[in-house]
């Protein structure tokens, strides 16, 4: 399961709104990908088709899918968003990263 912060919550509905998704039909795609300064990164996009091995979940009215090969690093992760001059955007707290970047957009297991 991911979990969706509030305010995390609060810029996806703005972004796919934005973006001419629906955030209560369509769905937030999380994955990870070999790259970035620490071996592998995260990739967030919005989507509207649910694939043959995707998971599908649901966090604070966010629906979300995942590939199965990224589930499994992402079991457990709070995505969540930090705005402001010194914000980083999006930031996904992984407990099964045991290092990552200083942007938090790669890690490593």
């Amino acid at each position: 399961m991911i979990q969706v912060s509030e305010t995390a919550k609060k810029r996806v509905i703005s972004l796919m709104e934005d973006e001419g998704f629906d955030a209560t039909k369509d769905y937030v795609r999380v994955g990870v990908k070999s790259g970035g300064c620490s071996g592998l990164s995260y990739e967030l996009k919005f989507d509207d088709k649910i694939g043959e091995t995707d998971k599908v979940f649901e966090d604070n009215n966010v629906r979300i899918i995942v590939e199965k090969k990224s589930f499994l690093y992402l079991a457990g992760t709070v995505l969540e968003y930090s705005g402001g001059l010194n914000g980083k955007g999006f930031v996904f707290n992984n407990p099964n990263a045991q290092r990552t970047c200083g942007c938090g957009e790669s890690f490593s297991l």
